[in-house]
């Protein structure tokens, strides 16, 4: 079953402020915008109107989830409000939750704002782990323990973002690698230094002007992604400086960047898009949204030069959440809605139509989802490939300050070694400064 490409909801990622594009055929840029003020309850003649806050492109309203809810429960009227950006969304979010007014009776949470949203404001959502229809063993059991603290599930998960190994056949044959995704998927199974061992073979033979990998960043968050703890223990406590998982990352990209196998490319930016349309790169680590990312910037010209392969290790970059403020008008409705809406087969139809991976492992065995094989990748079936990585990604501690923290890794450390010629010890130093001016704020 092909997926279909569209543009999924704008993410705030760690490299980047980004527009994460999706998967599925004809990418469509921009955001939604609607008008409608939130809390606005009664929907006329009698019906209830129940309002959905997200973010960029979330992808419900376009892959006719709405429309279809209110077919089967005429009483209802849904209004979204979307805000572009979640840097945007999710200040405002914070700020109605403290005065207690202005919010939507279902409002959307990015992954990055979870454990915060959970740890500190816990109190102002409803447990929708006793939502009606909400089955728990539904969803990876990761994705539902990153909104749940102390026996209350704030957010049901919506998507998730298990990661791959986008890579070029054609650059790979010239360079004397394997193409079949499976043989290539054996490079580097099981560890992130074998990655960077196929990325030495690569280099011996690199086709002129091309590099193995896009940048130290997209190593660093592929292999980060995948330990259990980063920037922050159990307790809480800030530890990425003493941090294995922050630690062995960190020198893999140094390793790739010492090696001269990055194309130095600041993730998401008018460059990246044109290292992808001129070929200049033959790997990225990318999870399942950034499939219509890559086939939108590579063009027609790299069409079936793509394929996609297992990642070294399981690890996961991306996903939301929907959450019921207590505040709300509609409650008991908009919990309702939040169920239908992260059920198995809703998901999949939003994989099918929008390219969202869904957190529902029960999705998994829908042939929507099954039987997905993505085109532009050479039929790649991305169903499977991303289904097994997402069994086996580990529950990754978060904290309030992941994004900002990683991102001054990648965007003020990383690139500093990269593109500025520093020494891996200054660029940390210099990440290191800016992290903890940020935490002392």
């Amino acid at each position: 079953m092909a997926v279909r490409t569209r543009t999924p909801r704008t993410f705030h990622r760690a490299a980047a402020s980004l527009a994460a594009l999706t998967l599925a055929a004809g990418l469509s840029a921009g955001c939604a915008a609607d008008d409608e003020e939130p809390g606005s309850g009664k929907g006329g003649e009698g019906k209830t109107t129940i309002t959905v806050g997200v973010f960029g492109v979330f992808g419900l309203k376009e892959a006719g989830l709405y429309k279809e809810y209110e077919k089967a429960n005429p009483n209802i009227v849904i209004k979204q409000n979307s805000i572009e950006r979640v840097d945007q969304y999710y200040p405002g979010l914070l700020t109605h939750l403290a005065s207690g007014s202005g919010l939507s009776d279902i409002q959307a949470v990015e992954v990055n704002n979870i454990n915060e949203v959970v740890s500190q404001h816990a109190d102002k959502f409803e447990d929708l782990g006793k939502a009606p229809g909400v089955k728990k063993d539904n969803f990876l059991s990761w994705k539902w323990d990153q909104a749940t603290a102390d026996g209350k599930t704030i957010g049901l998960g919506t998507d998730i973002g298990p990661m791959g190994i986008c890579y070029r056949k054609d650059l790979f044959k010239k360079a004397g690698l394997p193409t079949d995704r499976e043989e290539v998927g054996k490079l580097w199974a099981g560890d992130w230094e074998k990655y960077i061992d196929a990325g030495a073979d690569y280099m011996k033979k690199a086709p002129a002007g091309t590099a193995f990998v896009d940048s130290g960043a997209s190593i660093y968050n592929g292999a980060s992604s995948g330990y259990e703890t980063r920037y922050y223990d159990e307790s809480g406590k800030v530890i990425y400086k003493d941090s294995e998982g922050v630690q062995a990352s960190w020198n893999l990209a140094m390793d790739a960047i010492k090696g001269k196998m990055t194309a130095k490319y600041k993730q998401f930016t008018p460059q990246w898009d044109q290292g992808y349309a001129n070929g200049k790169f033959a790997t990225v680590s990318c999870p399942p949204w950034m499939l219509g990312y890559i086939k939108d910037k590579a063009g027609k010209k790299a069409d079936d030069q793509w394929d996609v392969a297992q990642a070294p290790k399981p690890g996961n970059w991306g996903g939301s959440f929907l959450t019921v403020p207590s505040a709300g008008k509609n409650k008991k409705e908009a919990a309702k809605l939040a169920a239908w809406l992260t059920a198995p087969e809703q998901q999949a139809k939003l994989f099918e139509k929008q390219g969202s991976f869904p957190s529902s492992q029960a999705a998994f065995e829908l042939p929507a989802v099954a039987d997905a094989k993505h085109t532009y990748f050479d039929d790649a079936p991305i169903g499977k490939i991303f289904a097994d990585a997402a069994k086996s990604i580990p529950t990754l501690v978060l904290g309030p300050k992941d994004q900002p923290i990683l991102q001054q890794i990648t965007d003020i450390g990383i690139l500093q070694v990269e593109q500025q010629g520093k020494s891996p010890d200054e660029g940390w130093k210099a990440a290191e400064k800016k992290i903890d001016d940020l935490l002392e704020q």
